[in-house]
């Protein structure tokens, strides 16, 4: 027992459940959401995100405004409202049969996957469209001068190179996506945090499980920093990257 009355017990995460299993299976389960859903919404970030940073860099002012407004919305609304907005209010809006069906078959991770990977998408379409941007003119010409269209110079050059270029931000939006996923609890995804809430209820060992979800998105986020910091120093652009990034 502490000073303040607290009692530790770090056992907590061996005791039996209601549901028959040990506590400890209940933060593996929720962690095993966490990557699912973390991991889905990064590619639908990825994809969109990059559709929206090569329609912001084209010569075309419509699709120019059609991906600034994309980003300027779901940039500027925080994720916990937009990820409400998808579950509560976004079937209110469809027609009565589909919200209907939206509420009765849709699972809450899927939309839960949607809604992040749409708000992080808008933050990666602003790295790509940099990406594309820092890249010298004379690429595009070039191609172009090799019978490239202008798509085909997004897909074989620009694109490619970009990435490299903006990977370590996209470290960064990897990292961020996993410790954002703890939101979607509030939507009723069953993720580290929200078994972690429910084994506060049962137990009242607040600290212990606290500590133990901490340490759980510590080690992801590390985990997926190790990673993308490998792939970032296999693909590195010399004279793009700074020493200081190593």
């Amino acid at each position: 027992m502490s000073s303040t009355g607290y009692h530790w017990d770090w056992s907590v995460f061996t005791q039996i459940s209601d549901d028959e299993r040990p506590y400890y299976q209940w933060l593996i389960e929720g962690f095993s959401w966490t990557f699912k859903v973390a991991f889905s919404a990064f590619i639908i970030a990825m994809v969109i995100g990059s559709i929206l940073g090569i329609m912001r860099t084209t010569n075309s002012k419509k699709l120019n405004l059609i991906g600034n407004a994309y980003v300027e919305l779901f940039r500027n609304i925080p994720l916990i409202v937009q990820l409400f907005l998808w579950f509560h209010v976004m079937p209110e809006l469809l027609p009565q049969a589909a919200g209907t069906w939206v509420k009765q078959n849709v699972q809450s991770w899927v939309l839960a996957i949607a809604g992040l990977g749409l708000f992080t998408s808008a933050r990666i379409s602003e790295q790509v469209r940099s990406g594309i941007l820092t890249i010298p003119s004379g690429q595009r010409m070039a191609g172009l001068a090799l019978g490239l269209t202008e798509w085909q110079t997004y897909l074989y050059v620009r694109l490619p190179m970009a990435y490299r270029i903006i990977m370590p931000t996209l470290t960064s939006e990897s990292m961020n996506i996993f410790k954002n996923s703890s939101v979607t609890f509030a939507v009723g995804v069953l993720e580290t945090f929200f078994y972690g809430k429910q084994m506060i209820e049962k137990t009242a060992q607040e600290y212990e499980v606290l500590i133990a979800i901490a340490l759980i998105y510590i080690s992801v986020a590390l985990s997926a920093n190790l990673i993308m910091g490998t792939i970032e120093k296999m693909t590195r652009v010399p004279g793009f990257i700074s020493k200081g990034s190593k």
